[in-house]
């Protein structure tokens, strides 16, 4: 599946829909994502990830990168995570820096 990544801002909550594969061909995009929520002042971040088939580490930096734009400004939230990326992100030891949930939650996320 090709990657494709769009942002949408809900009540100040950058929601940002995955598909794909994020690798070092893709990351850029991903985090163009990243950049433009935060230049519009996104309180947090929401990940709809349920489409990602695979990460790489390059878009594990791009979460770190996302998690150190959004220290002031919010949370970051991994919406559906599949078993294998999370993996990866927890041989990264992120899941304490990240929120993960089954699905999107917008009492708690906005």
């Amino acid at each position: 599946m090709a990657f494709n990544a769009t942002v949408e801002m809900v009540h100040g909550v950058a929601k940002i829909t995955l598909a794909g594969e994020i690798d070092a061909g893709t990351a850029p995009q991903f985090k163009e994502c990243i950049e433009d929520a935060v230049d519009q002042n996104a309180k947090s971040l929401a990940l709809l990830m349920q489409d990602v088939e695979y990460m790489g580490s390059a878009g594990v930096r791009v979460l770190i990168f996302a998690k150190y734009k959004m220290e002031s400004q919010g949370d970051i939230y991994l919406i559906g995570v599949q078993a294998y990326v999370r993996d990866v992100l927890e041989m990264f030891d992120l899941q304490d820096s990240l929120i993960f949930l089954d699905e999107y939650d917008a009492a708690r996320i906005e």
